[in-house]
């Protein structure tokens, strides 16, 4: 449980900001779909070139689990990637020194992120190329529309905050996750937490790629800085792709997912049952079931019973990631699980 604590001035000082960045947003993406990716016992000793090499260097970051960078302070809340990678390479070398000391490296990455923090300018290209690269393929195919959709979100909170007050505003945020009891405000949280934020105020920011959960953000080095709050923008699929979609992204999508799961994602565009799709892989029932699982948890599926069988359907997320067109609207014409009346 995350408990905020409130004053008179923290409450006044309640602002809204329609992101926190693409940096960001694509470090919560690629987090998502290596927190789902269980690693093989032949992957444990893969090289760069077996998972995806010119995306390495930003998820060397991810792999020892724990926390990532913090891109939000480190990039900024720049919806633009070029002006996220300026940020980026701008960072002084005592902050990236700070930045890493909270992060823990697999062994044989050490040395990389040590050089990164030195100042190093061939490692600090090879970190902003691995953005740039985690941005086309699980951000980019998708993030025009998602500007759009985070900026009606962000006017809706607003909206909702100067109509109703404080108290309605927290009472309809995300009731699932937060209870308000002024001044306090409890959240759905994976430990103990509990935050003062002494007349600093709060950021109230949605996210498309952080998944259906809240995160509270905070830089230790500036104080003076407004922690941030991040809530789902959506509980589905966070939005559909732009029509303009990455041209490699299928063949970078297996360095991500494994060649398998890459292959159910894209079998699922037209729908397909777990027995079917069993079939058109060539591996077990079972196994099929595991791979969906696990596709369904990342919010790239969706799962639906149809009679005596399930229905597996590409999410929009999904098929920005695989590089294709937008799936079927869930309800409509298309959409084979489709009866009577939408509620």
């Amino acid at each position: 449980m995350l408990r905020i604590h409130f004053t008179t001035a923290d409450l006044e000082r309640i602002r809204f900001a329609p992101t926190i960045g693409v940096a960001a947003e694509t470090c919560y993406a690629l987090e998502t779909v290596m927190s789902r990716r269980p690693r093989a016992s032949h992957e444990a000793h893969a090289g760069p070139r077996d998972r995806g090499a010119d995306t390495r260097p930003l998820t060397s970051l991810l792999e020892a689990g724990g926390i990532g960078p913090d891109l939000l302070a480190l990039a900024g809340d720049t919806p633009f990637i070029d002006h996220a990678v300026d940020n980026l390479l701008s960072v002084s070398d005592s902050r990236w020194q700070a930045e890493f000391r909270n992060i823990t490296f697999l062994p044989r990455h050490a040395s990389w992120a040590h050089a990164v923090a030195a100042g190093r300018l061939e490692e600090r290209q090879e970190l902003v190329a691995a953005l740039r690269a985690c941005h086309r393929l699980l951000v980019a195919p998708s993030w025009n529309r998602a500007r759009t959709e985070l900026v009606v979100m962000s006017t809706r909170h607003s909206d909702l905050m100067l109509g109703g007050g404080v108290d309605a505003f927290f009472r309809e945020l995300e009731p699932k996750l937060i209870r308000w009891r002024r001044p306090v405000l409890e959240v759905s949280y994976p430990r103990e937490v509990e935050v003062r934020l002494q007349g600093r105020g709060l950021v109230i920011t949605p996210t498309l790629f952080a998944g259906n959960a809240v995160s509270f953000l905070w830089d230790p080095l500036d104080i003076t800085q407004a922690p941030r709050m991040t809530v789902p923008a959506v509980h589905g699929a966070p939005t559909s792709p732009d029509s303009t979609g990455s041209d490699d992204a299928p063949a970078n999508l297996g360095a991500l997912l494994g060649r398998t799961r890459a292959a159910a994602l894209r079998a699922t565009v037209e729908g397909v049952s777990t027995t079917e799709l069993a079939r058109r892989l060539g591996i077990s029932v079972a196994a099929a079931s595991q791979h969906t699982a696990i596709l369904r948890n990342a919010r790239l599926i969706t799962t639906r019973r149809r009679g005596g069988s399930v229905l597996h359907l590409i999410t929009p997320l999904g098929a920005a990631l695989s590089g294709g067109g937008t799936p079927p609207a869930p309800g409509g014409r298309d959409d084979p699980t489709c009866r009577g009346p939408r509620v």
